[in-house]
């Protein structure tokens, strides 16, 4: 089951904290390596590294 929306807070470090439930429904633990990546207007990606890098080798990019 996904959530629903989770209104966060940057703060004046440009820092968010996500909730652990968020990252645990993402398959993510605090301390992973993620890639963050703008996605357009007001969109921030976040993807786990050895996802990325794994689709980067199938496309042939690396």
């Amino acid at each position: 089951m996904i959530r629903e929306p989770v209104e966060l807070g940057i703060n004046d470090h440009g820092q968010v904290e996500l909730p652990l439930g968020l990252l645990a429904e993402a398959g993510l633990s605090p301390g992973a390596s993620v890639l963050a990546y703008s996605d357009g207007d007001g969109r921030i990606v976040l993807r786990r590294a050895e996802d990325a890098i794994c689709d980067l080798i199938e496309d042939g990019t690396l």
